[in-house]
C-alpha cells in the first residue's frame, strides 16, 4: 500500500541548528530511547546548519529531543502530521505552490500518484491548525479548479469506506429507473419537484414516490437491477480497497431488492437500503421497516465501524446529496462526490470529476 500507515498519533519533529559533530547521532539516539517507529526521516545541511526531521508515532518525544539537542544549539519543534492530496486534470507547479502557501506548514514530502486521465499529488506537511488550513484550501480549490483532501496521518490505518449509492456508487437514481421502466416518470418527477421546493421531507417524498409504483409486477426490480451502471472507477476503487485490507459499505435511500445483487458482485462488507413491500408478486406501494434517511445513514456508518472494530476517526463517507450530510460530517474523512452545494460546504474534501477511484489518492493510495 502506498502512503504511511501509523495507528498512533503521527507527529513531525524537527531540529534545526549548527551542523556540529554528533548532532545527528544525538537526534536519532533520542528517538531510539523511546523506540519510536519512524514513518520517514529527512536530513539537510543548508549553510553549515543541520535540519533533521522525523515523522513518528510518538508525540511524547518533544522534551527528550529538546534535551538531547540543546548542547548543539538546536531549536526543536513538534507539530501533527497531515497529508494533503491534490487532484485535477493536470496539477501544475503553480497549484502546488498555492497549496503550500495556503497551508503555511512545513512540507515534509511530496509524491505524485497516477490516476490515468487524472493527476494526483500528495504533500505531507506539519500543521498546527488543520481546520483553518482546510477552510483556506477550499477557497484555493474553487479558484484553481482542483480538488483536495487534508487529513491526519494518524488515520492512515485500516479504513471503513462507506458509499452512498444513487449518483455516487451507481449512475442515476433507482426510484427514477423504476419509474421509467413502469412509464411512471411524470408522477415521480412531480413528487421530486415538490420535495425540491421544500414541501416534503425525505421520508415523505420517498413514501409518495413509492406509492406511485403500487401494483407493478415485482419482476421490474430484476429488470432495473440488470440495467444499473456503476460510476466510472467504482469497481477499481472497491477492488483496491479490498486488496489492501480495508472494509467497504453502501448505505442507500434506494432499495435493497435492487441493490443486493450489486453488493454481492462487488463483495461489499455491509449494505443497507430501504425495503419494498411485495405481496403476491406485486409492489404494494409501501416501504417496510426503517426508512434510510439522513440520520439513519449516520447510524449505519457508526454500526459498521463498531462491528469492524474501526474507530470513527478512521471511517470515510462518500456521498453526493443533502441526505448524506450527517454521514459525511460524522466520518473521519467526509468526501462530497460531484455533489450538491450544501454537501460540498459540509464535507472535508470534494471530488469534482465523476471518477470514483479519485477517492483513492485522498486516502494515500495509488490506484493499483
Amino acid at each position: 500500500m502506498a502512503g504511511v500507515n501509523i495507528q498512533a498519533e503521527t507527529t513531525t519533529i524537527t531540529s534545526f541548528g549548527p551542523d556540529e559533530p554528533g548532532a545527528a547521532a544525538a537526534f536519532f539516539t533520542a528517538l531510539a530511547d523511546f523506540s519510536a517507529p519512524l514513518a520517514d526521516v529527512h536530513l539537510a545541511t543548508p549553510s553549515n546548519h543541520l535540519a533533521l526531521t522525523a515523522q513518528c508515532g510518538n508525540a511524547a518525544l518533544e522534551e527528550r529531543v529538546r534535551e538531547a539537542m540543546a548542547p548543539f544549539g538546536h531549536e526543536v519543534s513538534v507539530a501533527p502530521s497531515y497529508a494533503v492530496a491534490i487532484i485535477g486534470a493536470e496539477i501544475t507547479a503553480e497549484d502546488i505552490s498555492a497549496v503550500q502557501e495556503t497551508v503555511k506548514g512545513e512540507t515534509f514530502r511530496m509524491r505524485r500518484i497516477a490516476l490515468d486521465s487524472l493527476s494526483a499529488v500528495e504533500l505531507t506537511v506539519s500543521l498546527e491548525d488543520a481546520d483553518s488550513a482546510r477552510r483556506a484550501l477550499r477557497e484555493v480549490g474553487k479558484d484553481r479548479g482542483i480538488d483536495f483532501s487534508l487529513e491526519s496521518l494518524a488515520n492512515r490505518g485500516k479504513r471503513l469506506v462507506c458509499f452512498d449509492c444513487d449518483s455516487t456508487l451507481i449512475e442515476g437514481e433507482v426510484i427514477e429507473m423504476l419509474a421509467a421502466h413502469a412509464g411512471k416518470e411524470a408522477e415521480v418527477a412531480a413528487v421530486t419537484e415538490r420535495a425540491m421546493r421544500g414541501e416534503l421531507d425525505f421520508e415523505e417524498s420517498l413514501r409518495e414516490r413509492v406509492a406511485v409504483l403500487e401494483g407493478l409486477d415485482a419482476s421490474i426490480i430484476d429488470e432495473v437491477a440488470r440495467d444499473i451502471e456503476l460510476t466510472p472507477g467504482a469497481r477499481e476503487a472497491i477492488g483496491t480497497l479490498h486488496r489492501l485490507g480495508h472494509r467497504t459499505a453502501v448505505v442507500s435511500g434506494g432499495f435493497i431488492q435492487v441493490l443486493e445483487g450489486l453488493a454481492t458482485d462487488l463483495q461489499l462488507d455491509y449494505v443497507r437500503a430501504n425495503t419494498f413491500e411485495i405481496r403476491d408478486g406485486k409492489l404494494t406501494g409501501k416501504v417496510i421497516g426503517q426508512v434510510v434517511d439522513r440520520q439513519a445513514k449516520e447510524e449505519f456508518l457508526r454500526e459498521f465501524a463498531a462491528d469492524s472494530g474501526i474507530g470513527m476517526e478512521s471511517t470515510v463517507a462518500v456521498g453526493d446529496g443533502a441526505n448524506d450530510i450527517a454521514m459525511v460530517t460524522a466520518a473521519g474523512l467526509g468526501i462530497a462526490f460531484d455533489a450538491k452545494p450544501a454537501l460540498r460546504e459540509a464535507a472535508d474534501a470534494c471530488i469534482t470529476p465523476r471518477r470514483l477511484d479519485a477517492v483513492l489518492p485522498m486516502l494515500g493510495i495509488a490506484n493499483v
